[in-house]
C-alpha cells in the first residue's frame, strides 16, 4: 500500500508541475489583430518567446496554410516532403526549445513576407 501510495504521489506532483508550466505560457496571436497573412515577416522581432509558449496561427485554410520547415526551406522557400503541414486556419503550435521556421507553402506567398523564424529563450 505504502509503494502504491508513492505512485499517486509521485503523479499528483507531476501533474501540478505540468499545470504551473503552462499557466506561465504566453498565447501568441501571429501577426496579431491582421493574422497570418502577406507581409507579417518580422512579427516575431523583438518578443520574448519562451519554451512552452503557444503560436495561434489564423487564417483562411482555402487561402493559406503553415508549414514548419528548416532554415533552408524558410531561406528558399522550399517545402520539403517531411515537412509539418498545418491547415485548419486555426493552427496552435507549442513551442520546443530552440529555433523553429514557418512559411507558407502556396506558391508564391512565402516570397512575399509569410514566414517567420521564432527562437524560445
Amino acid at each position: 500500500m505504502a509503494r502504491a501510495g508513492s505512485v499517486c504521489i509521485a503523479v499528483l506532483l507531476a501533474v501540478c508541475c505540468a499545470e504551473i508550466l503552462v499557466a506561465g505560457a504566453t498565447e501568441w496571436h501571429v501577426g496579431d489583430d491582421k493574422g497570418w497573412t502577406f507581409g507579417v515577416t518580422g512579427w516575431e522581432n523583438g518578443k520574448a518567446f519562451k519554451v512552452g509558449d503557444v503560436l495561434v496561427f489564423k487564417y483562411s485554410p482555402m487561402m493559406h496554410n503553415v508549414v514548419q520547415v528548416d532554415q533552408a526551406g524558410y531561406d528558399g522557400c522550399k517545402v520539403g516532403a517531411g515537412d509539418k503541414k498545418y491547415a485548419s486556419g486555426n493552427d496552435r503550435i507549442t513551442l520546443a526549445a530552440g529555433k523553429v521556421f514557418f512559411i507558407c507553402g502556396f506558391s508564391r506567398h512565402c516570397a512575399n513576407g509569410m514566414k517567420i523564424a521564432v527562437a524560445t529563450k
